[in-house]
């Protein structure tokens, strides 16, 4: 799978397009989720900050030393197995979304969400860094964060208005679903460029989107 935009490396690409489809999913459903929690399950007003604050906490606490294991290996198999693990917990928590019908299901469905988000964050991170174009790493940031992150969660929030009054609002998990799976798919093609030994990453800062 061989892509020429840019002039930017082949991994970069496809972490650039899997991340913008995974923002353009995440934001279909975001922008309703307190309409969801309300409306749909009935849960009180409260319980919309008590599922975000489930989904952080188990993120922040887990993706710490889920972190510094794959740093042990100055190899990439683990982050990339990592990285495949996490979204498969990820897209599964969101097609259970649909089912939800108790707020003891929102919650425990936050918190698999969590889990596998742990499992991707610090992955695709690391081999971002690492395959990131010498001089150009403000520029390939930028791309990342423009068009991934900008540009994908802008087209889902388009998306999501328009969806939403043709479906209604629990199918639109459905739809965020189906594209984490094309966003894991486009992942498979990272395969033949995941390095067995690598150096040690270069620390580097970035910014992270949320997401519920």
């Amino acid at each position: 799978m061989k892509f020429s935009f840019l002039k930017l490396n082949q991994v970069i690409l496809i972490v650039i397009f899997a991340q913008f489809i995974f923002n353009m999913a995440a934001n279909l459903s975001v922008p309703f989720f307190a309409v969801f929690v309300l409306e749909d399950v009935g849960a009180a007003a409260g319980a919309v900050g008590i599922a975000i604050a489930v989904y952080w906490i188990v993120k922040s606490v887990l993706q710490l030393p889920i972190a510094r294991w794959i740093d042990k290996n100055h190899g990439e198999i683990d982050d990339y197995y990592s990285l495949l693990f996490g979204l498969a917990i990820t897209t599964t928590g969101v097609f259970l979304f649909y089912f939800a019908e108790e707020l003891w299901h929102i919650l425990a469905i936050q918190a698999l969400i969590a889990v596998g988000d742990a499992f991707v964050v610090p992955p695709i991170y690391a081999i971002f860094t690492r395959h990131i174009d010498r001089d150009s790493e403000g520029f390939e940031w930028a791309v990342q964060s423009s068009f991934s992150v900008g540009a994908g969660s802008a087209i889902g929030g388009l998306l999501s208005g328009a969806l939403v009054t043709l479906v209604g609002v629990r199918p639109l998990f459905l739809v965020n679903g189906t594209l984490m799976l094309v966003g894991f798919i486009i992942l498979l093609f990272l395969r033949p460029y995941i390095r067995p030994k690598v150096p040690s990453p270069a620390h580097r800062v970035f910014i992270e989107q949320k997401r519920v």
